[in-house]
């Protein structure tokens, strides 16, 4: 019972640049599985729906994904959690982590835009990773790169071998579907219908009869295409995919609704159920009866009414079950939960059980931080959560007295969310919030105010980089806090920070106080 449940699983991430469809693709896979029955891009004259997996209301207004956000749905008997990430870069650090608690990933690429430069960021953590990897080229309902010169971007710009499964017949105007080379089958695309209506067996691509379906000169082409991909490229070997080798390649458009369900097929069959995950200790295999999880993302008011957090746990091994008693690994004790949910966007549902793969919300009261596990007992560690060190530095200061209370609970949840990081510099006392993208600091301010009824102010500060500093040698460190007393600063964890307000005063540091230790992580 177990090992089936745990063999249906597929958790995956979608990523791409923003702006690629990555969005739109979450949505038209929701309505395949049945879990959302209008999509966000209807837009009619009185009603305007927007994404249902960008619920936040500062991403309704700027139409970006600002948070990772969960979903879950039953298809074709398995069991698909995705996970849809911010495509924008300024967020980069919660689609990093976001990408260690899934086991395949789909990656969204414009046809007329190519790879693009957060696209090539995020699959080198996957590389890291060896996370298989699906590509699915977007926007084909529009004129865009030819598809040789888009493989050939992808392996040479994402250093990672190729295989289409479906290819285009045109673009643009003249797009008329795609041949799915997976199922043999034709796929023919209506611009007018918001779903493909007609999907033709296909075997023999020589026989005259696909001069039915399309035109002549078209038929030519395609027949040309095939001939050369089955030449060009080795036939395609699902180890190889799930080794992060080969990426199979997929076309369509979101938008339409295109390509989407081929996508769909493809994927249940190839993706990879649930993997081994590292944890310091050992290795957790799925299959293994005790339960064990570990936060990877903690998002603070889910739902404006109710000042509530949620941290998001990917369960790793066995079968979580509610209200049963498991051991908080870093706070040594035990805790059961009364209400765990699932996901659907912003609907959350309670669940009884959950197994390996699933990924599913714990309501927190500030016991949760970013890296934490949950067992039956066993200490373990998963690693791999890092924070990274921030780029961009400003004061936050109180604008309404009155409310510095809210201010500081707001302060503090929105850090545990792992959206930023807090110093408090030791010199003058003050607070410095650390990002790596100035959107985060509009965001920040926009949820303080709008969440918490607080207001803040930013103030500017000189910085270039914050890093976490230790050494075995208690007096060399001793000198180098009385040298850099006004530039040291403690974080959340109370660990010292030494914050250089130069690329040069860094370098220097470094090379004037050899006994100490620079990390610019969080995780060492």
């Amino acid at each position: 019972m177990l090992k089936e449940e745990i063999t249906r699983r597929r958790t995956f991430a979608i990523i791409s640049h923003p702006d690629a469809g990555k969005t739109t693709l979450t949505e038209k896979l929701l309505l395949f599985g049945g879990a959302i029955h209008v999509a966000g891009a209807v837009k009619s004259n009185k009603i305007r729906r927007t994404a249902t997996s960008d619920w936040m209301e500062i991403e309704k207004q700027r139409g970006i994904s600002v948070a990772t956000s969960v979903m879950a749905f039953d298809y074709d008997n398995y069991k698909i959690n995705i996970l849809d990430t911010p495509g924008h870069q300024d967020f980069a650090e919660d689609t990093f982590r976001t990408l260690t608690a899934v086991d395949s990933v789909i990656i969204v690429i414009d046809a007329a835009k190519g790879v693009e430069a957060q696209t090539r960021k995020l699959m080198e953590v996957c590389r890291m990773r060896k996370t298989p990897v699906i590509v699915f080229v977007n926007k084909m309902d529009r004129e865009g790169k030819d598809p040789f010169d888009l493989l050939d971007e992808i392996e040479s710009e994402l250093h990672i071998g190729v295989r289409p499964l479906s290819w285009p017949i045109d673009m643009g105007q003249r797009f008329r579907g795609v041949y799915n080379i997976y199922e043999e089958k034709l796929d023919l695309y209506q611009p007018s219908k918001q779903t493909v209506t007609e999907s033709v067996e296909f075997k023999d691509i020589n026989s005259p009869d696909l001069e039915t379906h399309i035109e002549p000169k078209q038929a030519v082409k395609l027949r040309a295409d095939l001939e050369l991909i089955n030449g060009v490229y080795s036939a395609f070997d699902e180890a190889s995919y799930l080794k992060g080798d080969v990426a199979p390649v997929f076309f369509g458009s979101a938008l339409n609704n295109f390509g989407v369900r081929e996508l769909l097929n493809c994927f249940v069959h190839i993706a990879p159920s649930p993997r081994p995950v590292q944890a310091v200790e050992r290795i957790v295999a799925p299959e293994e009866e005790h339960f064990t999880g570990f936060v990877f993302k903690i998002h603070a008011n889910m739902d404006p009414n109710h000042r509530s957090c949620i941290a998001f746990v990917k369960i790793c091994s066995g079968r979580f079950e509610r209200n049963a008693n498991y051991r908080h690994v870093r706070l040594d004790r035990m805790m059961r939960f009364g209400s765990p949910t699932a996901f659907m966007a912003q609907k959350k549902e309670v669940v009884d059980e959950a197994f390996a793969g699933d990924i599913i919300g714990l309501p927190d009261t500030g016991n949760f931080k970013i890296g934490d596990s949950l067992t039956e007992g066993e200490s373990l560690h998963f690693k791999g959560l890092p924070s990274f060190s921030p780029e961009m530095f400003k004061y936050i200061e109180n604008a309404d007295p009155m409310k510095a209370k809210q201010l500081a609970k707001g302060i503090e949840q929105l850090m545990d969310e792992g959206v930023a990081q807090l110093f408090v510099n030791r010199f003058n006392g003050r607070k410095i919030i650390g990002t790596v993208g100035q959107l985060q600091f509009e965001v920040i301010q926009y949820r303080l105010l709008n969440e918490y009824g607080a207001q803040c102010r930013w103030e500017p500060i000189s910085l270039y980089k914050a890093c976490w500093i230790e050494s075995d040698n208690p007096a060399a460190l001793e000198n180098f806090r009385r040298r850099k007393s006004q530039y040291m600063a403690s974080d959340r964890e109370g660990r010292e920070v030494y914050m250089a307000d130069s690329a040069y005063v860094l370098t220097m540091a470094q090379q004037d106080f050899p006994d100490i230790r620079f990390h610019f992580t969080s995780e060492f």
